[in-house]
């Protein structure tokens, strides 16, 4: 009977995992990966909904990152009413030197813009913003680029001022003291007095936001620094200027968005001291200078992503533990990211089967939401996928 009864116990639990599994299934529109499982690296997916219906998605891909000098940037597109994407093709590559984290988008005048980092000297700190522009996109392969350049930032002796004044405004540090050893602040701060170093390895990651009136911000992270700052322009992509800083211990990758108020909210990865929580500052001058950041309740150590939906709601979208990238997960918010009502899992995995981070997460007029992301079920089986959700279904 004891046995019976203990089966009889597995029964309904396993029924349970798999009815619970069959319900958040439910809001998923549509899964499946880009191309086939392969064996070279592929990362840092972007994503943007074209003019025609077509999707565009963009990924780097080599034998690594920054040490792989074949590491180049690649892309596919779902045609308009297509369920398959076509063979990827190559969007990007500099000769001998990594190519990494590409970023698509279009401006106010749906010019399409793809941005990426050349990595100098194959050290994240020497990276260069490179960026292409077509206005010819609508084709089976590849955009027609039309004009090729870089980002060039200056940030002026404001960003070390900056730094100096808002770790005033951080939580004391105890972590990696000892009597022989500078302290990190002190080391950042001097770091950021230093011209060549807060001019260079200014990285992308995540998409831009666009502010109704055109404006176009662009989340931007610093290796060498270990914090971010934002790239700004006024003229459609013409010209940019950097941001003052945003300061904390590690916050890196900003994701943005912006409240009803219009004030921008950025969230980013924790590359700091412990806990492992996702950081988050406050513009309140469109993007031009950033509250220190502070660490939320959401776990965090490998990536974010944030997104104001149509209807006012906010969705998060990232890997929410603190020992890897098993697990992404889809967070919705109706109080502009205060506290999240709503949470899915859209990966669940035991730790060490999978990889599933850095997403991109666009929503399209019908309100549904399109993510892709880095899949890495094993050494040789390394894809980017797409899925689409409805958003209506998780929040009813």
């Amino acid at each position: 009977m004891k046995f019976q009864a203990f089966l009889t116990f597995l029964i309904i639990i396993t029924f349970n995992v798999f009815a619970q599994k069959d319900i958040e299934k439910k809001f998923i529109v549509h899964e499946g990966l880009i191309f086939p499982p392969q064996s070279e690296h592929s990362h840092g997916s972007s994503i943007v909904l074209l003019p025609n219906g077509d999707k565009l998605a963009a990924w780097f891909q080599g034998s690594g990152e920054r040490n792989a000098d074949d590491a180049r940037i690649m892309g596919s597109r779902l045609k308009k009413g297509s369920d398959s994407w076509v063979k990827p093709f190559l969007m990007a590559d500099t000769k001998a030197i990594p190519d990494c984290n590409p970023v698509l988008f279009l401006n106010s005048k749906n010019k399409l813009f793809l941005v990426w980092i050349a990595v100098q000297a194959n050290r994240w700190e020497y990276s260069i913003l490179k960026f292409r522009t077509s206005t010819n996109y609508d084709t089976d392969g590849a955009p027609e680029w039309n004009w090729q350049d870089n980002i060039l930032l200056k940030p002026d002796d404001s960003f070390a001022a900056e730094v100096e004044m808002k770790f005033k405004d951080l939580p004391p540090n105890h972590s990696g003291w000892a009597e022989y050893a500078p302290l990190y602040d002190n080391m950042i701060k001097e770091a950021s007095k230093d011209k060549l170093k807060r001019s260079i390895g200014w990285m992308t990651r995540i998409k831009p936001l666009i502010l109704d009136d055109g404006r176009i911000i662009l989340p931007l992270y610093s290796d060498g620094l270990n914090m971010s700052l934002t790239a700004i322009s006024d003229d459609d992509g013409e010209a940019w200027h950097p941001s003052l800083p945003i300061v904390g211990r590690g916050p890196i990758q900003p994701a943005l968005a912006q409240k009803q108020n219009g004030d921008i909210i950025a969230f980013m990865r924790d590359s700091g001291d412990a806990p492992s929580r996702v950081h988050k500052s406050i513009s309140k001058d469109r993007g031009e200078s950033w509250s220190a950041t502070v660490k939320t309740d959401i776990p965090n150590t490998a990536s974010v992503e944030l997104l104001k939906m149509k209807d006012g709601k906010f969705a998060f979208f990232g890997n929410d533990i603190v020992d890897g990238r098993y697990q992404l997960s889809l967070y919705i918010s109706d109080d502009e990211g205060e506290t999240w009502k709503w949470k899915v899992r859209i990966e669940d995995e035991p730790k060490g089967s999978g990889s599933f981070s850095y997403p991109c997460l666009v929503q399209d007029k019908k309100g549904l939401l399109h993510m892709t992301y880095s899949y890495r079920t094993g050494e040789t089986k390394k894809s980017i996928k797409y899925v689409v959700v409805d958003p209506k279904k998780i929040t009813k």
